[in-house]
């Protein structure tokens, strides 16, 4: 089956770099809105009287009324697409990923350009997407695959398989209005993988499910690309988009900025994060608790390489300086200052502080202090962490402290994405290891793949 969306176009690409057919044509693909009040349908007799008193409104007051604020969606972006694709596409909240697969999936007209599909398309976009909440679960499989255009006979054979990978039959002839958002989006993904489509469309909506359903819907994934199936995939994961697809778009701001093979597009992704990192984060504000005699009133955070140089990202087993401010009102001698890294979980992970080193902060009423703190090989796992200040005497004073002053950002990276796999737990260990492979045939390393003998390597680790 095959559908042109908007006004037919030539599109500009005259070949692809692969031998499959193509699938999907982007050409020149916008999509604008109004920012505003959203506009209400009229009668014909309102809409005639309503631009008759526009007119007159706009003569007496000499001028014309300000036309509404329109913003583009996505601009001009193109792509083709070959069967049996994997494509991540990833990029800022609000770069128009969503807004592309709503095109995709024919949820969405777009303003112009052309977009060429060529077979059936099942997508998942969101929870709620697809499915009618007063309907069964059971009903609702059977309109999703109506929808596809599949036979009664086609779903019934697929049934029994769906309703076991979602999870959900003790509930399946429950009507869905009544399921949890994890068994909703269980059953849709399962229903959108299950039926066969020649283009699987799948959102950010795997964070709704936990771990261990997560692992088994990109196993899906790969299971439908392998039998020659197209999938698009949006996500924030980039450990599942590099160890998934084949190739990568990046968007920002609506427009396609970089297509690429994952660990190219990944790395350009985190870089575009780079001003968050190293903020300077205001304390003034803060909660604050101790005697006060002197206050943390600037918190900066560093990501360096191992030579020193300043990075973009925080990531795995990087140098992290954190650079604290102190302003002194009352005189203080010696005081420990530290710093607590904990997990999202409140978990306390890492400890420093200066009596650590043996060094100790005396200041009088007036003095501002400047204590950095230098982190080596860091090997907290990708995520979001808090991070804690403290200045006192031991048990005997507390003179300030932020118990969450600011949130670290720790970002994986795209070099060691493709060849791991994540585990539970906050901390990574580091080893040393090396491989020795005997076969009949010589030992050839992968094109890309670089690694020595004794080369550093990283494990998970739970707390």
């Amino acid at each position: 089956m095959s559908s042109d969306v908007a006004f037919p176009a030539a599109h500009p690409h005259a070949s692809m770099p692969h031998e499959a057919p193509r699938v999907i044509r982007v050409s020149h693909l916008g999509k604008q809105y109004q920012l505003g009040a959203r506009a209400r349908y009229r009668t014909l007799r309102e809409a005639l009287v309503e631009s008759v008193v526009g007119v007159a409104r706009s003569i007496g007051r000499g001028g014309t009324r300000r036309a509404p604020e329109r913003f583009w969606a996505l601009d001009d972006v193109s792509f083709d697409v070959a069967q049996g694709d994997v494509v991540g596409i990833i990029g800022r909240n609000g770069s128009g990923k969503s807004t592309l697969l709503k095109i995709l999936s024919r949820i969405v007209e777009p303003t112009r350009g052309t977009v060429d599909l060529e077979g059936r398309v099942g997508s998942l976009l969101e929870v709620g997407t697809g499915f009618h909440p007063d309907l069964t679960g059971r009903e609702n499989v059977f309109l999703s695959g109506a929808i596809l255009g599949m036979r009664r006979t086609e779903i019934e054979k697929k049934f029994d398989e769906i309703v076991e990978f979602a999870e959900v039959d003790r509930f399946i002839d429950t009507q869905v209005k009544h399921y949890s958002s994890g068994m909703y989006m269980r059953l849709a993904f399962s229903v959108a993988a299950h039926l066969e489509p020649d283009i699987l469309v799948v959102d950010e909506v795997l964070a709704v499910g936990d771990a261990a359903f997560q692992k088994k819907c990109l196993g899906k994934m790969g299971t439908v690309a392998r039998h020659g199936r197209t999938v698009l995939f949006v996500s924030h994961n980039m450990g599942a988009v590099v160890s998934l697809c084949s190739r990568a778009l990046l968007l920002d701001a609506g427009r396609l900025v970089l297509e690429s093979d994952p660990i190219t597009v990944a790395a350009r992704y985190q870089a575009t994060l780079t001003a968050a990192p190293t903020a300077t984060s205001d304390l003034s504000g803060a909660e604050h608790y101790g005697s006060g005699k002197a206050r943390f009133v600037s918190l900066r955070f560093v990501p360096e390489r191992r030579d020193g140089t300043t990075r973009e990202m925080m990531c795995p087993g990087s140098r992290l300086r954190v650079e604290t401010r102190i302003v002194c009102s009352a005189p203080v001698d010696s005081a420990n200052v530290g710093i607590t890294i904990y997990d999202a979980s409140g978990y306390r992970l890492v400890d420093a502080n200066t009596a650590m080193q043996g060094r100790f902060v005396s200041l009088n009423p007036g003095d501002e202090a400047r204590v950095d703190f230098a982190l080596d090989d860091l090997r907290l796992k990708p995520g979001t962490y808090l991070v804690g200040l403290w200045m006192g005497r031991g048990n005997v004073e507390d003179i300030d402290g932020i118990l969450y002053a600011a949130t670290l950002e720790v970002e994986p990276d795209p070099q060691q994405l493709q060849h791991s796999e994540q585990f539970p737990g906050s901390y990574l260990c580091a080893f040393k290891h090396s491989v020795v492979i005997s076969t009949p045939a010589a030992d050839v390393a992968r094109p890309g793949v670089h690694e020595e003998p004794g080369q550093r390597s990283a494990a998970g680790a739970s707390r």
